[in-house]
């Protein structure tokens, strides 16, 4: 008898496993989050410190992220090969090694060695969490559960923000990159206890240890001896090329031009944010907690978004994220009061840090189990080029004899341009969309 492990993992309730999997998915986000958000919080102190300009600095964040387009590109098609547990497992452990490096920099051509090496590890993290996430996901609360889990991105940033104004002023800049690198410490208990994806356990023929997962998955399934599990194609992993395959290509290019875009604005707001208040006549510690404002409209646009786009579609939510994203970047240019300004601030975090974090689970459902890691591997590695993009562009636009403001207006073409790509993506998955029947909803 044959059974597909679609139809097991959809029709299960939450439980012991999806905490599992969620609970280590959010503690990895975070620290991922947290990294994203430490060069912004110290570059002050660096620009100080060393005499370092603003444009080297962007070039540093910019090196970072080539480390971070290598590690999603490569990692993404090895872990439809290899597993995603192995991947995730290795790429933390690069992360954590150069990120405690960095703790022991003296001069910035260390720093930004050990930031590309660390970036390597770091990229090859996210699109495997997503697709696990989405992989041990109900049906019914699929979307939820990758946003909450995507909050840990933030709440890794409001951790950078507020161990920042704390911890700075007396142990130092470096103080921030040991406490990022406590991954490492963690590793032996995920890879006890962080399940491997049933899609490639049933791919790679471990049928008994996939059966014995989906029992205490949903415990309603009987399965015996006869019982075959099956997926919807096999899991080998596939070329790049089959992506512009069976009239993908439309698709495919439009997610590309959003990551881009979407990852232009997250890097570059959370790189230069607080470079941007403090030249605008902040001091760094009021900067910082614009920083934690940006993260906290992160976390608020993540959770709500995925709730609203589990019952009208994540097309929809995201159009209005990107929308309200770009004319808040605008009103920013205008220098309004402290209360609309912390606003407009929450409303650009739930704009680039919150649509990505959307953008990313509704890219793995508009395609088949057997091209997800590649699909979203290879769309967050194009959008690694917007990312890089992101902090030179600040660093550009701080050194040049401009005012702060224009930063604001530069910034808020990438989301108006992510709300055009949404505006032209299909409203509906066709059949040549192989990929979960259930998941339908998620791409309207």
């Amino acid at each position: 008898m044959k059974v597909n492990i679609s139809e097991i993992i959809d029709n299960s309730k939450f439980g012991k496993i999806h905490f599992t999997v969620l609970a280590w998915c959010i503690v990895l986000i975070l620290f991922d989050g947290y990294d994203l958000a430490v060069l912004g919080a110290i570059i002050p102190t660096l620009h100080a410190e060393w005499g370092v300009s603003t444009t080297v600095l962007g070039f540093v964040g910019s090196l970072t992220l080539i480390g971070s387009l290598i590690g999603s590109l490569i990692c993404g098609v090895v872990a439809d090969k290899i597993g995603r547990k192995n991947v995730i497992v290795s790429c933390i452990a690069i992360f954590g090694i150069f990120t405690c490096f960095n703790g022991f920099a003296t001069n910035i051509t260390q720093f930004a060695v050990f930031r590309f090496l660390a970036g390597i590890g770091l990229g090859g993290i996210p699109p495997l969490l997503v697709t696990l996430t989405s992989e041990y996901s109900p049906k019914k609360i699929r979307n939820v559960m990758i946003g909450i889990m995507f909050s840990g991105y933030s709440i890794g940033g409001i951790l950078v923000s507020l161990l920042g104004m704390k911890l700075m002023p007396i142990y130092g800049w470096q103080s921030l990159f040991y406490i990022g690198a406590l991954p490492m410490i963690a590793l032996p208990f995920i890879v006890k206890s962080l399940p491997e994806s049933l899609y490639y356990m049933v791919n790679k023929g471990e049928q008994e240890k996939a059966k014995t997962l989906l029992s205490v998955l949903n415990p309603s399934y009987k399965l015996n001896d006869q019982s075959v599990l099956i997926t919807e194609m096999e899991t080998t992993g596939v070329p790049i090329k089959r992506l512009f395959q069976e009239k993908r290509t439309r698709v495919t290019i439009l997610f590309w031009i959003i990551c881009f875009m979407g990852l232009l604005l997250v890097y570059g707001l959370t790189t230069w944010l607080p470079q941007i208040m403090v030249a605008s006549g902040f001091k760094l510690s009021s900067s910082l907690s614009f920083l934690l404002c940006l993260n906290i409209g992160a976390i608020i646009g993540s959770i709500i978004g995925g709730v609203i786009a589990d019952k009208i579609g994540s097309k929809r939510v995201l159009m209005l994220f990107y929308l309200v994203g770009g004319i808040s970047l605008i009103c920013l240019a205008f220098n309004p009061n402290n209360l609309v300004l912390y606003l407009l601030i929450s409303c650009c975090g739930a704009a680039s840090i919150g649509a990505q974090n959307l953008n990313n689970a509704c890219i793995s459902t508009y395609f088949p189990p057997n091209m997800k890691s590649t699909a979203l591997g290879t769309a967050l590695g194009v959008g690694r080029l917007g990312a890089i993009v992101g902090p030179t562009i600040g660093g550009l636009l701080l050194s040049s004899e401009g005012q702060s403001y224009w930063s604001f207006i530069v910034f808020s073409i990438p989301a108006f341009l992510a709300f055009v790509a949404y505006a032209c993506m299909p409203l509906k998955k066709t059949k040549e969309y192989v990929s979960l029947p259930t998941e339908i909803s998620i791409s309207k």
